[in-house]
C-alpha cells in the first residue's frame, strides 16, 4: 500500500530545522539528566525483592502508593498468577533491615486492602556489586551494538552511512532517555530503567536501523541513476520514495505498541510507552538525521578536495 504518490517534499533542503529541534531536544535531554537524573531500578541500584501472594487480585497502582507513604520510596509492583494464586511481587532500592521491610508490606497491604491476607511467599536481595555488574553489561551491550553496527553498514555502504546511522541510533537513545527522566515523576506509572527497558532500548536501536537502512539502500540504488544529479537531490528523492514505507510501518508498529500500552497491564507499561517514544523519534532521525549527516560529510570532504 502507498499513501504518497509522486511526492516531492523537501526534505534535505529543510536539513537545518531538523538541527535545531535535534539540538534542541538533546539539550533538554542533557539538562534533565543533570538535574532529575534517571530512575533506577533493583536491577541497576542493588535493593530487596518480595513476592507476596494475596486471595484477589489487587490494583498495582493502588498498592504502590500506598507502599510509597510507608517506604517513602516508589517501589516497582507487578501483579501475576503462579500455579493458581494471585501474587505481587514488589521491588524496591529501599535499604534496611529485610524483617522490617516485610512487616511494612505486609501490614500496609493488609491494611489496605483487609480482605486479601497477604503473606510473604519469598525474600531476595540484590546486591550492589551485583547491580553494578548489570549496569556496567547493559552499557556494553547498547555501545557494543552500536559498534556493530557501525561495521555492518560500512562494509554495506560506506563510512558515512556508518556515522549516519550510529549518529541517528544515539540521537534516538538519548532523547527517549531524557523523556523518561522529564516524566518519571509526572506520568502515572513506573518509568525506572531495569532489565525490561534495556530490551525496549535495544529494540528501538533495531526498529530504527532498520529504517535507516531502508532510505540508505534506496540511496545507493538512485546514486547509480542519477549520476548527473546533484547529490542534495538525490537523498531527497529517496526519502521521498521510502516515505510510503517509513510512514505504514511505523503507524501499524505505533498502533500495535499504543494497544500494548493500554490493555498489557501495569507491568509492560513502562516498555511499550519507551517503543512509542522510540518509533516516533526513530522514524524522524531516518529523514532528518541519518541522510543529512551524510550529505554533510560527503559536502566536508569535497570541500577538502577543492
Amino acid at each position: 500500500m502507498r499513501i504518497f504518490e509522486n511526492i516531492n517534499y523537501e526534505f534535505i533542503g529543510r536539513r537545518k530545522m531538523g538541527y535545531v529541534i535535534s539540538g534542541v531536544l538533546i539539550l533538554v535531554s542533557l539538562v534533565s539528566f543533570a538535574i532529575n537524573g534517571l530512575e533506577l531500578g533493583i536491577d541497576f541500584k542493588g535493593g530487596r525483592e518480595f513476592v507476596v501472594e494475596t486471595t484477589s487480585p489487587l490494583d498495582v497502582t493502588t498498592v504502590r502508593t500506598a507502599l510509597t507513604d510507608v517506604l517513602e520510596f516508589a517501589p516497582e509492583v507487578k501483579t501475576y498468577q503462579y500455579n493458581g494464586a494471585q501474587q505481587l511481587l514488589v521491588r524496591t532500592v529501599v535499604d534496611g533491615d529485610a524483617d522490617v521491610l516485610r512487616n511494612q508490606i505486609i501490614d500496609t497491604i493488609g491494611r489496605t486492602f483487609p480482605e486479601v491476607e497477604p503473606k510473604i511467599e519469598k525474600t531476595y536481595v540484590v546486591s550492589a556489586n551485583f547491580a553494578e555488574d548489570m549496569k556496567r553489561g547493559s552499557i556494553y551491550s547498547i555501545i557494543g551494538s552500536l559498534l556493530v553496527i557501525f561495521v555492518y553498514i560500512l562494509i554495506r555502504f560506506e563510512w558515512r552511512f556508518g556515522v549516519g546511522a550510529v549518529a541517528a541510533l544515539f540521537h534516538d537513545v538519548i532523547i527517549t532517555l531524557g523523556v523518561f527522566s522529564l516524566m518519571q515523576n509526572i506520568l502515572g506509572f513506573s518509568l525506572q530503567i531495569d532489565q525490561t527497558i534495556i530490551a525496549a532500548f535495544l529494540t528501538i536501536v533495531g526498529y530504527s536501523l532498520n529504517d535507516t537502512v531502508v532510505v540508505f539502500d534506496r540511496i545507493r540504488e538512485y546514486t547509480g541513476l542519477f549520476k548527473s544529479e546533484n547529490y542534495e537531490n538525490v537523498l531527497n528523492k529517496s526519502i521521498n520514495n521510502t516515505l510510503s514505507r517509513t510512514v505504514v510501518t511505523s503507524g501499524t508498529t505505533l498502533l500495535v505498541v499504543t494497544v500494548l500500552f493500554i490493555f498489557g497491564g501495569e507491568v509492560l507499561r513502562g516498555f511499550a510507552f519507551a517503543l512509542i517514544i522510540g518509533i516516533l523519534i526513530g522514524t524522524y532521525s531516518s529523514v532528518f538525521v541519518a541522510s543529512p549527516v551524510v550529505l554533510e560529510l560527503r559536502l566536508r570532504a569535497a570541500g577538502k578536495r577543492k
